[in-house]
């Protein structure tokens, strides 16, 4: 029996939306559900209507304020960092110069690691009696005594720390994907500069950046969404701490939840999360990337 292709297209649509409801839309319900509840930890079936009362208290909480403060200043370091690397790194290996493959293999490596295992790694570099790092500063002159920065257990640099893991790790997404975009310039357009005399500056400013724009717009998302729900790396090093001072969204809701069993509170932290994230992201793609704009 031959079926027809709308029949044949349903059957083949019906596991991937089997697959979307059960693992996409139903936690999310789930979620929202949750969000105008408060739960009885030790009683999870008894539960109580409280309305906005959790998204009041959480947009109102000084923590729940300097949390996202947190997050949106590691996202803009991880983020902004980990492109002018990337776009230099992209660069540099798009000239095609000898060994250029070998190095962007090496460059490729930390995309290995899973982030736990990063977070673990520069735990030790860090670590203010045996780190690397400091050791690294103290022996060519920064640093007069190797014991004196303690990058994850000071408000001063423990932010800076879990961004700088982040870039280390990242930074080789936002490379590739950009030397992709770079690969796929038509190669008229550096012709055409090239005739008009430009220079490679003006070639860069002109052609390849302007060109890059969709490209860049997707990575710069894909890692803003991606940096703002960091967990791995800075549970990993800091727990959010000390005093809070490297607390993000993500560790703080997975505190609220695991930790102290605000399940309603929780939920309603991670809709004005997701929200927020959604308004970012439309609001970059509106205004930076419009494919429908008129040229004038």
């Amino acid at each position: 029996m031959k079926l027809k292709e709308p029949t044949l297209s349903i059957l083949f649509f019906i596991p991937a939306a089997i697959f979307l409801i059960a693992f996409f839309i139903y936690p999310i319900v789930l979620l929202v559900v949750d969000s105008f509840y408060q739960y009885d930890i030790n009683k999870l079936n008894v539960k109580e209507f409280v309305g906005l009362s959790n998204y009041i208290k959480a947009l109102t909480s000084d923590r729940f304020i300097k949390t996202t403060a947190n997050t949106v200043l590691y996202v803009v370091l991880a983020v902004g960092i980990e492109f002018i690397l990337g776009i230099i790194l992209a660069l540099l290996l798009s000239t095609g110069f000898r060994g250029s493959n070998i190095i962007r293999t090496l460059l490729l490596s930390p995309l290995m690691l899973a982030p736990l295992v990063a977070g673990l790694i520069w735990k030790f570099m860090l670590s203010d009696q045996f780190g690397i790092v400091n050791w690294t500063l103290y022996n060519i002159g920064i640093l007069s005594d190797p014991h004196k920065v303690l990058w994850l257990s000071d408000e001063r640099y423990s932010l800076i720390s879990c961004a700088i893991a982040d870039i280390w790790l990242t930074t080789p997404f936002m490379m590739l994907v950009l030397l992709a975009g770079i690969q796929g310039i038509s190669k008229d357009l550096y012709e055409a500069a090239k005739i008009d005399g430009a220079s490679r500056s003006q070639t860069f400013w002109f052609v390849t950046l302007p060109s890059l724009i969709p490209v860049a717009t997707t990575a710069i998302i894909i890692r803003v969404i991606d940096a703002a729900r960091s967990f791995d790396i800075i549970w990993v090093l800091t727990q959010g701490g000390p005093n809070f001072s490297s607390e993000i969204l993500s560790t703080y809701m997975y505190k609220q939840l695991a930790r102290y069993g605000r399940i309603g509170s929780a939920s309603a932290m991670a809709v004005i999360f997701m929200i927020m994230l959604l308004a970012v992201s439309a609001l970059f793609m509106k205004k930076i990337w419009n494919p429908n704009k008129e040229v004038n």
